[in-house]
């Protein structure tokens, strides 16, 4: 599995990437949104479950997750993986993405909507810094 190297690990710790999902009519949908690289060394997001980037995940489990360096629009890193999703229907999950983001998830889903993890297990990681 490849790895995420040093000149790029800050970047995991940013605020939002861009999440690229295949739809049911083969054309990418891309979604900004939160993140966590969690402590076992996984990137992994909160997905609302009734969401399109959900069904297209379920459906398709290929992704990309693109990270920008807001300070240097130059240097991003690009995570091509697969995506594992898991149901996460006690927010333990959501819940920890919610302490890194000061917000409660409990709150953005309706009453009788639930929440996944998405795990991405990096299939290709580009690391970008064109300022080298």
């Amino acid at each position: 599995m490849p790895t995420f190297p040093e000149s790029h690990h800050d970047l995991l710790q940013t605020d939002v990437a861009a999440l690229t999902t295949i739809g049911p009519d083969g054309f990418p949908q891309v979604t900004a949104l939160w993140f966590l690289l969690d402590d076992d060394g996984t990137v992994k997001i909160s997905l609302n479950s009734t969401r399109q980037k959900t069904r297209n995940l379920l459906a398709r489990p290929e992704c990309a997750l693109f990270i920008l360096d807001r300070a240097n629009p130059m240097r991003y890193l690009e995570i091509r993986a697969r995506a594992d999703v898991q149901p996460d229907n006690d927010y333990v999950f959501a819940d920890k993405v919610g302490k890194k983001y000061g917000a409660n998830l409990h709150n953005m889903d309706r009453p009788g909507e639930g929440r996944v993890v998405v795990s991405l297990h990096p299939v290709k990681v580009n690391a970008i810094d064109l300022t080298r």
